[in-house]
């Protein structure tokens, strides 16, 4: 089972295939132009984007390229096109295995797991620091049984520490991999995120439970003692 991100514009296939998806035990978000699904591929961060190359506002191998710039995330292009002279630089461009429609949800879930098991993906399983639960595929974040209201970008930071548990971890690092920002940016962007945090378990950082700074060096999430 995987989180995929299915990116196509037309409605009827878009229905079909999600519902098919779900049927055999992936979750699915959908998009029906590129630039939309751009955002969400960013901001969701899927398992694996399934990509129709013929979209309203935007070449599909145009946004593969732009995908590929920010994220490694597995790709399948979808698509009516099958010859070597439209696939090669498909491939080229970052794509990581191709369907040619029309093609069911079956065929394209063995694609998946095909592709996800090369790429040495796996769906992530729910991690657990005390009382406090993140699921990643579900991207929902419980403490002590309670859902906690997080943003994406905060439920992202929060999924980075509850991975690493009792690691300390720098702001430098945070912005790298959570902002994807590998050439710099504000650490006070951090520092505004984990006090978003701080007050969503329930602490500050005078008093922190979960969250804890290391003073010039980082912050690390551990069980509380």
């Amino acid at each position: 089972m995987a989180d995929i991100l299915l990116i196509e514009d037309d409605a009827a296939i878009r229905t079909a295939l999600s519902r098919g998806l779900r049927e055999l035990g992936h979750a699915v978000s959908s998009s029906p132009t590129a630039l939309d699904g751009l955002r969400l591929a960013v901001q969701d961060r899927p398992d694996l984007i399934v990509l129709d190359l013929g979209l309203p506002d935007l070449d599909g191998v145009e946004l593969l390229r732009m995908l590929r710039a920010v994220s490694k995330v597995p790709v399948i292009v979808a698509t009516a096109r099958d010859g070597d002279a439209e696939m090669v630089p498909v491939l080229d461009a970052g794509a990581d295995d191709y369907v040619v429609k029309p093609y069911s949800a079956a065929q394209l879930d063995a694609r998946v797991r095909a592709v996800l098991r090369r790429s040495g993906e796996s769906v992530p399983e729910p991690l657990a620091v005390g009382t406090l639960r993140v699921d990643p595929r579900a991207r929902t974040a419980t403490l002590d049984g309670a859902a906690l209201d997080l943003t994406p970008r905060e439920f992202d930071v929060l999924h980075y520490l509850a991975a690493r548990p009792g690691e300390v971890v720098t702001k430098r690092e945070l912005l790298t991999e959570v902002w994807q920002l590998p050439y710099g940016g504000a650490d006070k962007t951090v520092d505004v995120h984990l006090s978003w945090l701080r007050r969503k378990l329930g602490e500050t950082a005078a008093e922190p439970h979960y969250l804890h700074t290391v003073r010039g060096v980082g912050v690390k999430l551990v069980e509380p003692s």
